[in-house]
């Protein structure tokens, strides 16, 4: 009797593919030291990634998918765990596994804003977990600010998430001899916003620049990586109205879900 159930749970994605093809690709190399759970895992992200399987697109059943790899349940299962923890699948009851849409943020650049702001505009719940609160003195922090070497900064160290989805991790230094009242703080809501109402400092002028990167450790562990990824950093000065520089920051944020925008505009034309 023919196994007719894989061919039921890709309905959409056998319109494309066959699904013979998409097996082959999928099948771990037994021959080398990673665990096959991860290699299933790391080509399905693959596929996914590249748009040869899309968002809403369902997946064969942990069942079909490990005898048709020869591989156990629970290697598989693994694997589907994997790509769940990273947000790439969701499970629907008899509905099967089905791949999720990606969070891809386009936020405008050009004015300063926070990232609580940000969020607002983008219709997503801004929230922040703290990671580490100190007062400092570090010489290269105090060269860049132009501050002796003997000024305090609060140091910041914070995950920021988008409707519960971790987006960014925050290094941030801000200058306590112009702004004293932020060593008390509760790192609740927008500092900018504080700085404003509780210091009596308006933030008007940055200085940013995006690069790309690789994740490190520190990165690939808040975003749930299981291997580096690629990343945007954003390095940010940030000045109060009397040219005093308050604000240094470095945020690494998920190079899977950003793609900033910018308005450019045409010169006009010399009459």
């Amino acid at each position: 009797m023919q196994d007719n159930s894989f061919c039921v749970s890709l309905p959409r994605l056998a319109s494309t593919m066959q699904s013979q093809k998409l097996i082959e690709r999928l099948a771990p190399d037994r021959e080398i030291a990673e665990p096959s759970y991860l290699q299933v895992a790391q080509k399905l992200t693959q596929l996914i990634d590249s748009g040869e399987i899309s968002a809403g697109q369902s997946l064969p059943s942990e069942r079909v998918l490990a005898e048709k790899l020869q591989l156990s349940r629970t290697t598989v299962r693994r694997a589907y765990d994997e790509l769940r923890a990273r947000d790439y699948l969701s499970t629907h009851g008899r509905a099967g596994v089905a791949v999720k849409a990606p969070v891809r943020l386009s936020p405008q650049l050009g004015r300063l804003k926070g990232f609580t702001e940000e969020m607002r505009e983008l219709g997503m719940e801004p929230c922040t977990r703290l990671l580490e609160r100190r007062i400092v003195t570090d010489r290269t922090i105090s060269s860049l600010f132009e501050r002796p070497t003997t000024a305090q900064f609060l140091y910041l160290v914070r995950l920021r998430l988008g409707d519960g989805t971790p987006l960014s991790r925050e290094v941030a230094w801000y200058d306590l001899t112009a702004a004293p009242d932020l060593a008390n703080w509760d790192v609740e809501g927008s500092i900018y916003q504080y700085l404003e109402d509780c210091c009596d400092i308006a933030l008007i002028r940055g200085e940013q620049t995006i690069e790309a990167v690789m994740s490190f450790s520190a990165e690939m562990a808040v975003f749930e990586f299981t291997k580096p990824g690629p990343c945007l950093l954003m390095k940010r000065k940030t000045y109060s109205a009397t040219g005093q520089m308050i604000e240094y920051v470095e945020g690494t944020f998920r190079g899977d879900a950003y793609a900033y925008r910018v308005t450019l505009n045409l010169k006009p034309q010399q009459p």
